[in-house]
């Protein structure tokens, strides 16, 4: 990132310039239909567009400050931009290609648990392991409970409005979650798999922009209730060791190279036991990187650089990764056409109660409320990792991203067997 401090500010000017050229270029080159394949024509157009849309998000008035800001924008505007056919359609197949089996998501979440676990203080980060499982299972209880009892309001069955609507949310997303659910259910309640899916696909969508909003107005919450949270940090008193030795350690390339080459290890390693343990890649990378930092093992000046790494990418690549969420995640069709009115109440009712159950679990376990209920409820209610990275965007509390990860894992694999247990037991 180029620093104003070192330029003067003729260099600034003729800077922006350059940049606005170079900007224009990509977008002259994208509508001309010569987007050139791969990471480079993905990433060049994601980082233009993700940069307008976070620009323009942060300062629309009401959204910048209730709705999440340039977050929720670039997420909605980059999935209407591409899907309405303003962009070429190789633009859209070339960064739903890039996001689904080139890698980036991977990339980004692997940066942001490794950099923000070695960050942390190890009494705060065993102190943390300890307590948050309850508050994910406090964040699904009162989701299905609020959703069964609203449902029976609403003249419909408490078992349908929990199994079809909050188990699907909170289950972890679409192939962690709503395709092990339909297995499960479709050969014993009597419905297809079709059925069970159509169903089940709208209330995650609905859900997972439900979740991005509310992120927004949790963060606006903490503002005007300072009280409530920690800004970023989940425990209370909890503070980052890395970030304070970072105000006297000088930040330089090689830093940031062994701090990607951390993340990216650490990635391996996840990928490695994952073919032993039956465990998401990414639990076991939390798990493996939370030993190493309990151990001790790691020198701190490689704990340092693993953090350095994830503030660069946080800073750097966040709206890009937003735009690729927006393109290749969200169907804003699928959205609006199950957004019925009783439906749309079941599925708020859904994320409001893991809300609900998520802050008050943690304010009991020491948790700050709002960081307990982003990543222990609105983590469980959206769609898996692609969530995860939008809710805390819209939050602005990226640092939490292991918890979140652990919500949507861990979580997500609760509600699994809760499904399992429930209808062996109903059928």
């Amino acid at each position: 990132m180029i620093t104003n401090d070192v330029m003067t500010p003729q260099d600034q000017r003729t800077s922006k310039i350059i940049l606005a050229i170079a900007a224009i270029t990509i977008l002259l080159a994208t509508f001309a239909g010569m987007m050139p394949g791969g990471m480079i024509g993905a990433l060049g157009i994601m980082v233009i567009v993700g940069f307008i849309l976070n620009y323009v998000g942060d300062r629309t008035p009401i959204i910048n400050q209730f709705f999440g800001g340039g977050a929720i924008v670039v997420i909605f505007g980059s999935a209407y931009l591409f899907h309405s056919g303003l962009f070429p359609s190789s633009a859209e197949n070339n960064i739903t290609t890039f996001m689904k089996s080139g890698g980036f998501l991977s990339f980004y979440v692997a940066s942001l648990v490794t950099g923000s676990i070695f960050g942390m203080d190890t009494q705060t980060l065993k102190k943390a392991a300890l307590k948050y499982i309850p508050v994910i299972l406090g964040s699904a209880f009162f989701a299905c409970i609020f959703t069964g009892l609203v449902g029976m309001l609403v003249s419909k069955d408490f078992y349908d409005s929990v199994m079809l609507i909050a188990l699907p949310i909170m289950g972890g997303g679409m192939g962690a979650g709503a395709v092990p659910l339909v297995e499960i259910m479709s050969g014993k309640t009597g419905m297809s798999s079709e059925a069970l899916m159509s169903q089940m696909v709208p209330a995650l969508a609905i859900g997972n922009a439900i979740a991005i909003v509310m992120a927004g107005l949790l963060h606006k919450l903490g503002q005007v209730a300072p009280s409530l949270t920690g800004n970023g940090q989940l425990i209370r008193g909890q503070k980052s060791i890395a970030e304070e030795d970072q105000k006297t350690s000088p930040l330089n390339i090689t830093t940031l190279g062994v701090g990607a080459l951390l993340a990216v290890s650490m990635y391996f390693l996840g990928t490695l036991l994952s073919n032993y343990i039956s465990m998401h890649t990414y639990a076991l990378m939390i798990l493996s990187i939370a030993i190493i930092k309990v151990s001790g093992i790691m020198p701190k000046a490689l704990e340092q650089a693993a953090f350095s790494w994830y503030k660069f990418v946080v800073g750097n690549l966040t709206p890009a990764l937003l735009v690729g969420i927006g393109v290749a995640y969200t169907d804003l069709n699928q959205i609006l056409d199950a957004l019925s009115p009783m439906y749309f109440l079941l599925v708020l009712i859904t994320v409001l109660g893991a809300v609900f159950g998520a802050g008050l679990i943690g304010w009991l376990m020491g948790f700050y409320p709002i960081e307990a209920a982003i990543t222990g409820g609105l983590c469980m209610a959206n769609m898996g990792g692609t969530g995860d990275v939008a809710v805390l965007a819209a939050s602005k509390r990226m640092e939490l991203m292991p918890f979140a990860q652990i919500s949507s894992r861990i979580g997500g694999a609760f509600m699994l067997i809760l499904a399992t247990l429930v209808v062996q037991a109903i059928a």
